[in-house]
Formats: structure tokens, C-alpha cells, sequence
């Protein structure tokens, strides 16, 4: 009876330790802040990644092989869904693109990210607005 006693005990902590592990790795907090979850997505070697913007409608979609953007907006009615382009020439030849080359990181300025090659360094600054002439990407040197 005292093994399965303990048996038991030892089941449950295991059991309550790996559901508080397993849900500290969930996302989808409401406390979590933006760069927690931009975090959150640059673990994983994809080709495409989408980020939020402070923005609720505005997403950046970025090609993490070849450091394309581009500026996502979605809409409960319909009429404002649109994807535009923030830059449609890859930054890299297609013989250097493997997944999770670039990734995003979000800063103070709610339009603006800073985009960063991981395996070289480079960085560029990221401009998303409603207004096509304030979209860019601008190296940073």
C-alpha cells in the first residue's frame, strides 16, 4: 500500500510540473508583451512567419529564407483586407536563402521594426503605414 501511496505522489508532481512547464511556453497570454511573443516565433525555422504590430488590423509577414516583407491587414467587415509589398526584392541570392535566415524585432516606435539577418548581421529598419509613400526598408549601417 505505501508504494502505491507513493507512486501516486510521485505520478501527480510529475504530472503538475509539466502542465506548469507547458503552459509558461503558451503565447496567448494576455499579459505578454510584444516582444514576448515575437519571441515566442523566432524558435522556429520556417519560411514564412507572421508578426504582430501594436496595430490589432496590421500584421508584417516576413519570408525568413529571403528577408521579403510585406504589410498584412485583416477586417471583421471585409472591405480593408489588403497584403502590400515592403520590399519586393529579396536581400539575399537564392543560393544563400534557408529558413530563419531574417527575423523581426519589434521597437518604441509602433511603425517601425528592425529587421536582422541572423547569419550575417545586417540589419535594416522597417517602415509599415496605412500610406504607401511611408512604407520602407532601409539598410542600417
Amino acid at each position: 500500500m505505501r508504494k502505491l501511496t507513493i507512486s501516486l505522489i510521485c505520478i501527480l508532481v510529475v504530472s503538475s510540473t509539466y502542465t506548469k512547464a507547458y503552459s509558461n511556453h503558451i503565447d496567448s497570454k494576455p499579459d505578454s508583451t510584444l516582444n514576448e511573443r515575437l519571441s515566442a516565433q523566432n524558435h522556429v525555422a520556417v519560411a514564412y512567419q507572421l508578426f504582430p504590430t501594436e496595430n490589432m488590423w496590421t500584421f508584417l509577414k516576413l519570408n525568413t529564407r529571403n528577408g521579403q516583407i510585406w504589410q498584412v491587414q485583416y477586417d471583421i467587415e471585409g472591405e480593408n483586407r489588403f497584403e502590400v509589398y515592403l520590399n519586393f526584392v529579396p536581400l539575399v541570392s537564392v543560393d544563400k536563402q534557408v529558413n530563419g535566415r531574417f527575423t523581426l524585432y519589434s521597437t518604441q516606435n509602433v511603425y517601425t521594426f528592425i529587421l536582422l539577418d541572423q547569419l550575417d548581421g545586417k540589419m535594416w529598419q522597417v517602415q509599415w503605414s496605412m500610406e504607401a509613400k511611408n512604407r520602407f526598408i532601409i539598410p542600417i549601417k
